[in-house]
């Protein structure tokens, strides 16, 4: 079955790093688009970031534009998130997503989720 775990998260002061990790298991992980969402409480789940199959191509939310940086390894089946200059705006739930098309239909699949609080 199609698993998704996440993995990184953390307490962390402003303008500090974290590195999520997303580790991938029960499709083809090399053929489908990857993304991060995130949850902060009271608000509801917003795309951080995607990723194509290949890697080739990536966008991101406008809040983290230029500090945060998601890549795949597609060897390791694994999805990474580099958030760099975190604010305390960032604290939120972050998620793990894959949409896999089977037998024409859409499912779309989520982790856990791992905590990220930013706060001195």
């Amino acid at each position: 079955q199609v698993q998704l775990v996440e993995s990184g998260g953390g307490l962390v002061q402003p303008g500090g790093s974290l590195r999520l990790s997303c580790a991938a298991s029960g499709f083809t992980f090399s053929m489908y688009a990857m993304s991060w969402y995130r949850q902060a409480p009271g608000k509801e789940r917003e795309l951080v970031a995607a990723i194509t199959s290949a890697g080739g191509s990536t966008n991101y939310a406008d809040s983290v534009k230029g500090r945060f940086t998601i890549s795949r390894d597609n060897a390791k089946n694994t999805v990474y998130l580099q958030m760099n200059s975190l604010k305390p705006e960032d604290t939120a739930v972050y998620y793990c997503n894959v949409d896999l098309t089977i037998k024409n239909s859409k499912y779309s699949y989520w982790g856990q989720g791992t905590q990220v609080t930013v706060s001195s």
